[in-house]
């Protein structure tokens, strides 16, 4: 694509969020499954951690159990949908789950299996939120999710950036690879344990450029030969490269294997790549560096002194950074990100967010 042509597209994608809102025929139903990429406040509350300032300072003004400054993915995706910020599934106080809930926990992996909050985890707490739900919509209660809504929600997966990161502080490359087969059959498992509960609908997102962060650029031991044109390291982004080639072939098969399913393939990670690869076309700067860390250029990370702790500094709010704290994305980032996936040239089939309440 020419200059001419990628400026047209980001112009496009600076402006979906604003301009393109879905329409559905019946009330969007969204089950999160992940890590900290897609927490809206699962850690905090589980843990009764508070990730304080300067955390969501962009858009809540103030810490909101996100480990960003504002708004992460799935919070524009629901946006989209004209649905409500999905609550946390472990949320004891005011909770609203009409239009779902939100099992994603921070610093989640697919294995060990069982180990809190592991997919397998969530996938559990989803079947018992379920027949809670059911059980009381029995009794009378209101404003819970349906059997039929259950039914026709849509299941998005955002897991296995921690599964490659943590492999990776103490596998060599060649055993992380080794590896993987058993990550992606974690997220098989929970797939099918969805399904068999009457799960139709699956958004499943592969993982992002783990070699681009600026926490394993600050701390993973290289060489000159192990960066590529754009500054990230190759080692760990072929490792995320080989993840996502066996969970897009995952999704193949169980689409042949499952009937009356649809199951969409997001590649996020060209989405990050693309924009980190061209940072100064999207109007970002410092693409490999965390607006708020520690230690300054070129990777402002420091794992002794992270956002939030004594001494850290953060960068000018209203800069327009990529790297919100050398591994989560800011919400300028994750804007842009929420409308490739709009856009639905990055997904596996083609297929617009809100098919599962059109339809």
């Amino acid at each position: 694509m020419g200059e001419k042509g990628r400026g047209f597209l980001v112009i496009l994608c600076l402006c979906l969020p604003l301009l393109v809102h879905s329409q559905c025929n019946r009330k969007p139903v969204v089950f999160n499954f992940g890590d900290s990429n897609s927490d809206t406040g699962g850690f905090s509350i589980g843990l009764g951690l508070n990730f304080g300032p300067p955390n969501g300072r962009t858009f809540f003004h103030q810490p909101s159990g996100r480990l960003c400054d504002g708004r992460l993915i799935i919070d524009f995706l629901c946006e989209n949908l004209h649905a409500g910020y999905l609550t946390p599934y472990l949320e004891s106080l005011g909770p609203n789950f009409t239009n779902g809930a939100n099992f994603a926990i921070s610093g989640s992996s697919t294995l060990p299996r069982y180990k809190p909050f592991s997919l397998s985890v969530q996938a559990l707490q989803l079947l018992q939120f379920r027949a809670r739900s059911l059980e009381l919509i029995s009794k009378g209660y209101k404003d819970l999710v349906t059997d039929e809504e259950f039914n026709n929600a849509v299941y998005t997966i955002d897991i296995g950036q921690n599964d490659l990161a943590g492999s990776f502080t103490y596998l060599s490359y060649t055993q992380v690879i080794e590896k993987i087969p058993s990550m992606i059959t974690e997220i098989k498992n929970a797939i099918w344990t969805i399904y068999k509960h009457g799960g139709q609908n699956f958004w499943v997102h592969n993982t992002g450029p783990l070699g681009c962060l600026p926490q394993k650029l600050a701390t993973t031991t290289k060489n000159a030969s192990d960066f590529d044109q754009y500054g990230c390291l190759q080692p760990l982004n072929n490792a995320a490269k080989e993840f996502n080639e066996q969970l897009r072939t995952l999704c193949e098969e169980l689409r042949s294997e499952m009937k009356n399913v649809t199951i969409v393939y997001a590649d996020i990670y060209s989405i990050k790549y693309d924009l980190i690869a061209h940072a100064t076309n999207y109007g970002f700067e410092n693409p490999l560096m965390a607006c708020c860390g520690y230690g300054g250029p070129p990777y402002n990370y420091n794992p002794n002194t992270t956002c939030g702790q004594t001494g850290f500094n953060v960068c000018n709010e209203g800069a327009k950074y990529i790297s919100w704290d050398g591994v989560h994305y800011t919400e300028a980032a994750n804007s842009i990100f929420a409308s490739k996936i709009l856009s639905t040239y990055y997904s596996t089939p083609q297929t617009s967010f809100n098919y599962f309440c059109t339809s």
